[in-house]
């Protein structure tokens, strides 16, 4: 009885807390008056001994060690693979529950993945981790879980424009540097992506695999069919870098078993929890980038019959991804737990 009372307010970790999805952690946490007893923040050595406001009280961040978990109940990891890969075994072993938002055990069979909108019935099977899936997918899922649940999905074929803050803080300074060397007549230097990224997309996000497609690409293809449980399902994708700072958008056409109409997929999304219809093209009203920055429902709107395929609907959907991509979802998937 003792445990159990202690996840219902638990003492809360969040490794990374200094970044900038550790941020929104901690913005949300706050927001949605989520309950704990205690609450540490794990970082690197470089950040330890700082100091934070967290509901209104001054914390410490502290360094991140094999030894940070004990007496934690829920672990929130909000850094690199290999950091995840190295310290969830740690968090597990020493009885805490990690939700992890890096893609180290995302694939894992025995490791649920979780939207909690679209599958919190997987947090049952839980063997002291769960993962946070990539944003894109994430986002991605929102639109098609629940015309999924009515029509049945048989192919997904999608295109990403995903913000620079995506690539962390070292893409949203490699955008704002490049804006003020094109004012001044400079040429645009790069670091972060391989390609200047101000006036420009590049069809490139993560590394190429032998297939042609991406890492990303890859991801949401994988992570796709373990959401939905559906192993067989296809998606193709196409990850683009877009000059956005926040919100990752998705235009996304999908074939069904069912029969489905344009009126009947936005009523089915109009009841959906966690998405918000903008849907009104005679007013030039459609998900973008700029509605979606800082809200927790993703947008979906441009919702129509395709005129390729049978059975299909295109839609496009834009969600921030530092909120429902990663630090919302992570959260949500903590509320979950504690109930």
């Amino acid at each position: 009885m003792a445990a159990e009372d202690n996840m219902k307010k638990p003492r809360l970790a969040v490794v990374g807390a200094s970044g900038a999805v550790g941020r929104k952690v901690l913005d949300v946490i706050e927001v949605r008056d989520f309950p704990f007893t205690s609450i540490d923040l794990l970082t690197s050595e470089r950040s330890a001994g700082m100091w934070v406001s967290v509901r209104g009280e001054r914390t410490q961040y502290k360094k991140l060690t094999k030894e940070s978990f004990d007496g934690v109940d829920i672990a929130i990891f909000d850094v690199p693979d290999e950091v995840s890969a190295e310290y969830v075994p740690f968090a597990r072993d020493a009885g805490c529950i990690a939700v992890d938002n890096s893609g180290a055990f995302r694939m894992y069979r025995n490791v649920p993945l979780v939207v909690p909108e679209i599958n919190a019935y997987a947090l049952k099977g839980h063997r002291g981790i769960v993962a946070n899936p990539n944003c894109t997918t994430a986002i991605t899922l929102m639109a098609l879980a629940p015309l999924h649940d009515r029509f049945g999905i048989k192919q997904v074929k999608v295109t990403t424009f995903q913000a620079v803050s995506g690539a962390g803080q070292a893409g949203v300074d490699e955008l704002e540097r490049q804006v003020n060397e094109w004012k001044q007549g400079a040429e645009l230097t790069t670091k972060a992506f391989p390609h200047p990224i101000f006036g420009n997309v590049i069809p490139q996000v993560g590394s190429f695999l032998p297939s042609g497609y991406t890492t990303e690409e890859e991801k949401l293809r994988r992570e796709g069919a373990k959401i939905l449980d559906l192993p067989e399902l296809r998606i193709s994708a196409r990850c683009v870098r877009a000059p956005v700072f926040t919100a990752h958008s998705i235009d996304v056409m999908a074939v069904f078993e069912d029969r489905i109409t344009a009126a009947e997929a936005r009523a089915c999304l109009e009841q959906a929890r966690g998405i918000d219809v903008i849907d009104d093209p005679d007013q030039s009203e459609y998900p973008m980038p700029l509605n979606a920055t800082g809200k927790y429902n993703c947008k979906v709107g441009g919702i129509r019959k395709d005129c390729a395929f049978d059975n299909a609907i295109s839609l496009f959907v834009s969600g921030d991804q530092l909120l429902k991509g990663a630090a919302l979802n992570a959260v949500q998937i903590a509320e979950l737990l504690i109930k």
